[in-house]
């Protein structure tokens, strides 16, 4: 690593809703001169190849629950695993700031980092901080958050609060670029259906059966794009052609921002990439949070569309067939109060979020900040 470069150490759990806005906040560093580590844990896989960093280390973390005392305690003894091996990684790196987006994985490489007098900055995703960034938020130079009320915080955290909005990556500014679809009474209605690694398959149960529920004729103009898990593919294209509803389903999609641009609604959990992704794109949604999360944090960020008028909020009890059959009929007969949704989405959207928690980042590496 460069020694006459400043050195940002960016901390995040090797999965997408932490990675990707860490990933969007190492693009704009690194192209200010900054050189980049990252620290995670195994499961980044792949994701690792594409991500703005000069080095990528994995070190040992886990996730503490109330399932069982003895699981309590090993997390607890690979966290502690994890803070040796970063206090060692901080010792021989030097970074003049340590970056952390939440999950435990960020535990150990910020604690390290802040008992050696680093100036650390800890970014929330969601509406409602995370139970490992509570930990962290008194220990921190700087809370950044991409909301501007964060709910669950003390009030001496409460003075390190910068609002940033939620970093969204390259891909998603350009599919920002591309205008709403235009509605006309007899072109095809585009409709965009994921869920995310614990909501694709409730997707599956419920969409392929509000679809056969709708009129022929609404069914004809229909074209759904929608993430299956790849047990659920057979069956889910199978419901689809026994209702005459054109799809195409996959298991992943490579350019999902793309395809929210391209689409006239969007069905899916509400977690924070999701959500500030809608917004920065600008469309509308029926979103279904995530229940028995013990922080409701995706239920507050859909809140956060939903009191901007550009998405209907439905808890997963009220998500059944005929009431998605129901509000897809309502909604996708209305063109302008979907033009007007995805107007209300593009408003609440912060697109230059990266910058701006870049420009913090900068200020704490020329001690300023």
């Amino acid at each position: 690593m460069n020694a006459d470069k400043p050195r940002v150490m960016i901390s995040a759990g090797g999965t997408g809703g932490h990675l990707f806005p860490a990933e969007a906040l190492a693009g704009i560093l690194r192209a200010r001169g900054f050189e980049i580590l990252l620290v995670t844990d195994n499961r980044i896989g792949e994701l690792a190849e594409r991500f703005p960093a000069d080095k990528v280390v994995a070190i040992p973390a886990a996730t503490p629950s109330g399932r069982s005392p003895l699981a309590a305690l090993r997390a607890v003894v690979t966290l502690a695993r994890g803070f040796f091996q970063a206090r060692r990684l901080i010792a021989r790196t030097r970074p003049d700031v340590v970056v952390g987006f939440g999950g435990y994985p960020t535990v150990p490489p910020l604690l390290a980092g802040s008992l050696a007098g680093c100036r650390t900055v800890l970014h929330e995703q969601n509406g409602v901080i995370g139970r490992a960034n509570r930990f962290l938020a008194g220990r921190v130079t700087h809370l950044a958050s991409s909301v501007p009320e964060l709910r669950g915080i003390s009030g001496a955290v409460k003075a390190k609060l910068v609002m940033t909005g939620n970093p969204v990556r390259a891909n998603v500014l350009e599919a920002a670029k591309i205008p709403y679809p235009e509605i006309s009474a007899d072109a095809p209605l585009a409709l965009l259906v994921f869920g995310g690694s614990q909501g694709a398959r409730i997707m599956s149960d419920i969409v392929p059966q509000a679809m056969a529920l709708l009129t022929p004729e609404m069914r004809a103009r229909i074209r759904i794009t929608q993430q299956a898990r790849p047990e659920d593919l057979e069956r889910v294209r199978e419901a689809y052609a026994a209702s005459g509803v054109k799809a195409e389903i996959e298991p992943f999609f490579r350019d999902l921002p793309g395809r929210i641009a391209k689409a006239h609604l969007i069905i899916s959990r509400s977690g924070a990439s999701t959500v500030s992704e809608l917004a920065v794109i600008g469309r509308p949604a029926i979103l279904v949070p995530l229940p028995g999360a013990l922080d409701q944090d995706q239920a507050a960020n859909a809140a956060l569309l939903s009191d901007a008028g550009a998405a209907l909020m439905l808890p997963q009890t009220e998500f059944t067939p005929q009431r998605l059959a129901q509000e897809l009929t309502t909604r996708l007969a209305d063109a302008e109060g979907l033009t007007k949704a995805a107007q209300a989405a593009k408003s609440a959207g912060i697109p230059d979020a990266a910058e701006r928690l870049a420009d913090l980042v900068m200020r704490l590496a020329s001690k300023q900040g």
